[in-house]
């Protein structure tokens, strides 16, 4: 079932038109938040991603032991090696908190690890993340780190998780969705458990779903008043079953959460009148980058297996971004920006 035809076209209105009317950042700016000493390909994947699609900027945010390998990757990329790991906690605050202000979204998870410090200053950023409002995808072991206290993410719904197929049974577990729920169904109660943050269940088909009809104790839970909770409430569940390439190749998910955090940063961008009519309500903004992102990766997938096959890997993906953003949006998405939409 295609997605439809509304959802297409509200991402359309999100997308910055490349008329000349704006100046440079004002496409998106995305920090990618992980990088430790043996994980240095995830976060470059996720970073360079969001500049193939279109983001102005894009930066990550790592340890020292990273730094230098995912520079070398590309000079593109803007990295701070901040996190490290004998630091004074407030120096790293101070640091952080002065990066963020200058980003439209975080992307937290690709390369962190499980280490005890890059797990504090994951939490550390998260916070800072919903203290100003931003806009946040959380992807690998950034779902570790929640899953350990759900408190941490629980109501905030400026923020996507991508779970894959372990991830996904670890995080029903942890909110408490058993096997007696549907298959189908599950995503989209693990939203509710989560006081309505966008759940983007990877498998054979994507489903995003959201789900803000949380009753009272979860509200109270998740500090959203009953009131904001009433004019918001909203259940959805989108299949997204774009043909991908039969080679499921790691570091797909990082390209992913790239791309879902690209799209975050442009509906800030366009949040905050940079261009478009503001139209579409902020809190739709998060379920229609979760969607766009899995098109646009299952696209980019695609186009790679059929040049690379069964050799694919996920640096054959990175050229293909901006090709599948142009198949799955049209000509005027890629250079006419509003008009005609």
């Amino acid at each position: 079932m295609p997605v439809p035809r509304t959802i297409m076209e509200q991402l359309r209105q999100i997308i910055p038109p490349l008329n000349g009317t704006l100046h440079k950042g004002q496409s998106g700016r995305v920090g990618v938040f992980g990088g430790a000493l043996d994980y240095t390909g995830a976060p470059f994947f996720a970073a360079i991603s969001a500049l193939r699609l279109g983001a102005d900027l894009s930066h990550v945010i790592c340890s020292p032991t990273a730094a230098q390998a995912i520079k070398s990757y590309s000079p593109d990329l803007i990295v701070h090696p901040i996190l490290k790991e004998d630091a004074p906690q407030n120096k790293v605050r101070s640091e952080l908190e002065s990066l963020l202000a200058r980003l439209h979204v975080l992307v937290i998870g690709p390369g962190l690890g499980r280490e005890d410090y890059m797990q504090s200053y994951a939490h550390m950023a998260l916070s800072i993340a919903r203290d100003n409002a931003m806009f946040v995808v959380l992807d690998a072991d950034a779902l570790w780190m929640i899953g350990k206290d759900l408190s941490v993410i629980k109501g905030y719904r400026r923020a996507v998780v991508t779970p894959n197929v372990v991830e996904f049974k670890r995080l029903s577990e942890q909110t408490g969705v058993g096997q007696d729920v549907p298959a189908n169904e599950r995503a989209v109660e693990v939203s509710k458990r989560l006081g309505g943050v966008v759940v983007l269940e990877k498998g054979r088909t994507d489903l995003i779903a959201i789900d803000t009809t949380g009753d009272a104790a979860s509200l109270r839970e998740s500090k959203v008043s009953e009131e904001d909770s009433e004019k918001q409430k909203v259940k959805e569940v989108i299949e997204v079953d774009t043909e991908g390439g039969l080679k499921r190749c790691g570091g797909q998910g990082d390209v992913l959460s790239g791309a879902v955090g690209t799209i975050l940063a442009w509906g800030k961008c366009y949040e905050d009148g940079a261009f478009g009519d503001q139209s579409i309500p902020a809190s739709r903004l998060p379920i229609l980058a979760a969607i766009g992102g899995s098109i646009v990766t299952r696209t980019s997938s695609r186009r790679a297996f059929q040049v690379e096959g069964r050799g694919l890997v996920t640096q054959d993906m990175i050229p293909q971004l901006g090709k599948a953003f142009a198949e799955v949006f049209g000509c005027d998405a890629q250079a006419g920006g509003q008009k005609g939409l």
